[in-house]
């Protein structure tokens, strides 16, 4: 399994240019992948080979972090597509997702002030986690279902899912605060 450095990273990884991936079966192939392109195994390779090498394994490398991460799969088949999202001109014109977003920041803002702020936070995660679900569903039906792929509900969903990964991280840098301060 030697990759092409022109491929797709579905082929690279040997699955379907699909968004529901098997993700056992895409960390096996990872695996499998990387002890073929590690470059230790050609460190008594000439240059130009061990060059080669760097650049298969980097692009195993890019490969795997783009397909194991939700939205930038998506991102990522869009683009295959011929349907880019422009990272810093595009957001969803949902006005009741914005609304909703609004309302789960001041619901995050206010978790410091509850009796007990980490399972305040757990629970909003828990909401949270349940919201981007359903938009990884949506965003399978959107592109995996069917001839006719709904590229524009697509485009939409992916940019709600980066949203939620934003409140992810501000989730996390508040956990790790209060644990700091509780602890």
């Amino acid at each position: 399994m030697s990759p092409r450095l022109a491929q797709s990273h579905f082929e690279l990884f040997a699955l379907p240019e699909q968004y529901a991936l098997d993700n056992g079966l895409l960390q096996d192939r990872y695996r499998e992948l990387q002890r073929a392109t590690h470059p230790d195994k050609f460190a008594s390779a000439g240059d130009q080979e061990r060059r080669i090498a760097m650049q298969h394994a980097a692009q195993v490398n890019e490969a795997y972090e783009v397909l194991k991460d939700p939205v930038k799969r998506g991102r990522y088949l869009l683009a295959l597509r011929g349907h880019e999202i422009e990272q810093e001109k595009s957001t969803t014109r949902d006005t009741g997702f914005l609304m909703q977003q609004m309302e789960l920041r001041e619901s995050l803002d206010e978790v410091r002030n509850q009796p007990d702020p980490l399972k305040a936070l757990d629970q909003l995660r828990k909401q949270v986690t349940s919201q981007l679900q359903s938009l990884q569903d949506e965003l399978t039906t959107a592109l995996d279902t069917g001839d006719n792929k709904d590229y524009a509900v697509a485009t939409d969903t992916v940019l709600k899912m980066q949203f939620f990964t934003r409140l992810f991280n501000e989730f996390n840098e508040l956990e790790a605060e209060l644990e700091d301060e509780l602890y």
